[in-house]
């Protein structure tokens, strides 16, 4: 793919990914609700952006061209494997049903409005002509595996192959593009992590700190994906072989 425009990183106030097409000569900006990161150049409710634009409002959208690249990193917390376990009675203390009811009712509510607004942001990119690329983590009960409009374009089966601290299988979806396929492979730095399971209190909580630092990817893993994925670059000085950690889902 030739970006001969701007990269508009969705979702995105880490930078890393940002940083990593700048550092590659494409320019690129982040956007987020929040700037926990000092990284996010534009400060903006992406949400009401997305619905402003299905509905043929003025938005963000307007400004994003054809030879422009949106990358968005739509945020998994009502369609990840937790997520699902949140859903369950399980997932609570027995001692008080109602209020566990309460709760799965507020997640679903919540899960259902998330879910449509990743669908009104592809269909925007679709009939608008732009060029859209989706990631969201691809677990073994993830929400996005029997319930989404369209497959993913590929599944990174193990993200730690292209320099990520963990294997944390990764789905993306292309819009008005395709994947090229890179074969940009490092050493494995996997790094040991304990599983969430629910607060020690059985409330079914989790470290909000646990949860943002799996979710984070690492900015060599933000290289490698760019050059395989994106601009079809080979990079010197990293094993080349066969496209073994991806899959057609």
């Amino acid at each position: 793919m030739i970006i001969n425009g701007k990269v508009h990183c969705l979702f995105e106030q880490s930078g890393t990914f940002k940083n990593e097409f700048i550092k590659l000569g494409i320019p690129a900006e982040d956007y987020d609700i929040q700037n926990n990161f000092g990284q996010t150049d534009h400060v903006i409710d992406l949400f009401g952006e997305i619905e402003r634009a299905y509905e043929g409002g003025k938005s963000v959208f307007d400004k994003i061209t054809k030879d422009d690249l949106i990358m968005a990193f739509f945020p998994c917390t009502y369609f990840s494997d937790m997520s699902q376990i949140l859903l369950t009675w399980g997932a609570y203390p027995a001692r008080d049903r109602r209020a566990a009811t309460n709760s799965i009712i507020e997640r679903s509510r919540h899960r259902q409005l998330f879910y449509e607004r990743s669908i009104m942001m592809l269909t925007i990119a679709e009939s608008l002509g732009l060029r859209l690329i989706m990631e969201n983590p691809w677990g073994k009960h993830s929400f996005l595996q029997r319930d989404y409009v369209t497959p993913p374009a590929f599944i990174d089966r193990d993200r730690s192959k292209r320099g990520d601290l963990y294997g944390k299988p990764t789905a993306y979806w292309y819009i008005n593009c395709e994947p090229t396929c890179g074969l940009s492979l490092q050493p494995v730095r996997k790094k040991k992590i304990k599983k969430d399971v629910g607060g020690s209190d059985g409330s079914g909580t989790y470290s909000e700190k646990r949860s943002l630092e799996r979710s984070m990817i690492s900015p060599d893993y933000a290289r490698n994906f760019i050059c395989d994925f994106i601009i079809g670059k080979e990079q010197k000085g990293l094993t080349q072989l066969s496209l073994f950690n991806t899959q057609q889902p």
